[in-house]
């Protein structure tokens, strides 16, 4: 081109407007945006990333292919509003009352226990570092009036509050703020409009953010985006759909799985459509282990146990230029309360000192590819009084009466109690567990009652139910 005055001035001009509009961006890497995706039930091998080979969920192993996966991730517990204090509190769940809940339900006295406004949760540090706070999806933390997530640090919220809702009947349960919203539409694909609405409001506001999607596939009851039929058999009947044993199928399971992978395609679709994709910080994972149709291989156990395959979930991070891209790390235990400390560390922050996190920093491990950090971690859960420690490639469970010690790197079917060979392992995880369950709220014994439970526990471990329930609840 022929160079004149005109055109360098030109040139010039062109450069500063560039530099202008780019400049919100720029601000914007030094606070990444958060997208945490939260999946319901979801088994350990429950996308093809995973193992899964009955259908393919292309957009979530689109963010295996382009971050971290990994490989010893476990729930906080086996429940969900469990593992939902834990993810928003960044500390065992046990610490508040609202994490002894299994799950959180209206008590025989009336009582609603949630989750207490005010606290430095994830999203409200955030939101006072200068972040913009949504949640999409299930709360599950507490009703209102008393509790909600705009009572905790999120600016807005789309979504349910209770345990789970109806994929297509949710008029009474869907909500836009404090008010009851009257969508029509498949629950999953009403999450992700939402959620790609959020992202372009955030994205031309310029403003750093924190998008929770909650979705609440796929828990029961088991529709997928074609079975609106079965939605209405099920009003009809006045049913529980957890108690729907006829409902389901494997095929249907698939359907739930696969709509939720195209909805999170949607999401990954607009932060690149956005120019976001390298400023955002994008998470998936599951609340706890798989349920009725999940696939838990190579696991035992399932949602509500303290086996693997209750506890055991994917978890995946995609940060471009930050998390080398298609990584597995098949070495470090991580928990749902290390993802607070980890966010926080990425936006240059630090938890609450006056409300320590439980959990670590998982950002050596996911951008300088740090040596694996041996640590204790412990559970319980009121159904079958479980206990549990893991301590490198050991672990300690109780269930009812019976303990073991399986080495669950050697043998993750939990098959070979080993806690008389290795007594010197089982008897330190045993003092280990006694030690941290002195530091944690005391449990109910009077609450306790028998959940599901799976046919490993009578199959392979020989566990019943007993007759007399009043002497193990003392």
């Amino acid at each position: 081109m022929h160079v004149t005055r005109r055109n360098l001035l030109l040139a010039g001009a062109a450069g500063t407007l560039a530099l202008a509009t780019r400049t919100p961006a720029r601000a914007q890497r030094s606070k990444p945006n958060i997208v945490f995706i939260l999946a319901d039930d979801l088994g350990y091998a429950d996308v093809s990333c995973y193992g899964r080979r009955e259908y393919a969920t292309p957009s979530i192993d689109r963010i295996a292919a382009e971050g971290m996966r990994f490989l010893q991730a476990y729930a906080n517990s086996a429940v969900c509003s469990a593992s939902r204090t834990a993810i928003i509190t960044g500390r065992y769940q046990d610490r508040l009352p609202v994490g002894l809940e299994e799950p959180i339900s209206v008590r025989d006295d009336g009582m609603i226990v949630g989750l207490p406004p005010g606290l430095p949760t994830l999203p409200a540090q955030l939101k006072k570092a200068g972040y913009a706070t949504a949640l999409v999806g299930k709360w599950h933390l507490g009703p209102l009036p008393d509790y909600g997530p705009l009572k905790s640090g999120y600016d807005r919220f789309y979504g349910f509050r209770e345990g789970s809702s109806d994929y297509f009947n949710h008029d009474a349960r869907l909500w836009t703020q404090d008010e009851l919203a009257h969508d029509p539409g498949y629950l999953t694909d009403l999450l992700g409009n939402r959620a790609v609405r959020v992202i372009d409001d955030y994205a031309a506001a310029g403003q750093p953010f924190l998008l929770s999607l909650h979705f609440n596939a796929p828990h029961w009851p088991w529709e997928g985006p074609g079975d609106e039929a079965e939605s209405k058999r099920l009003a009809a009947s006045g049913r529980r759909s957890l108690s729907d044993y006829d409902g389901g199928s494997m095929q249907t399971y698939a359907a739930m799985v696969t709509r939720m992978d195209e909805q999170i395609g949607r999401v990954l679709d607009t932060l690149d459509a956005r120019g976001l994709r390298d400023d955002t910080i994008v998470i998936f994972t599951s609340d706890n282990g798989g349920e009725r149709y999940s696939d838990r291989w190579p696991f035992t156990g399932m949602k509500t146990e303290l086996l693997e395959g209750g506890l055991r979930i994917p978890a995946i991070v995609r940060w471009p230029g930050h998390v080398p891209a298609d990584r597995v790390d098949e070495h470090q235990t991580i928990m749902h309360m290390d993802w607070l400390p980890t966010l926080l560390a990425a936006a240059g922050l630090s938890p609450d000192p006056s409300f320590p996190s439980d959990g670590m920093s998982l950002l050596p491990t996911l951008t300088a590819n740090a040596p694996p950090v041996t640590r204790k971690l412990f559970w319980r859960y009121l159904n079958m009084l479980q206990e549990a420690c893991r301590d490198g490639d050991w672990k300690y469970l109780k269930i009812l009466d019976n303990t073991f010690l399986f080495n669950v790197v050697e043998d993750p079917l939990e098959r070979a109690n080993l806690k008389d060979r290795r007594r010197d392992i089982y008897d330190r995880l045993v003092a280990d567990y006694r030690a941290w369950n002195a530091t944690m709220l005391p449990l109910d014994p009077g609450s306790f009652t028998f959940g599901p439970m799976s046919s490993e526990l009578a199959d392979h471990f020989g566990i019943t139910k007993p007759k007399n329930l009043g002497n193990l609840a003392k």
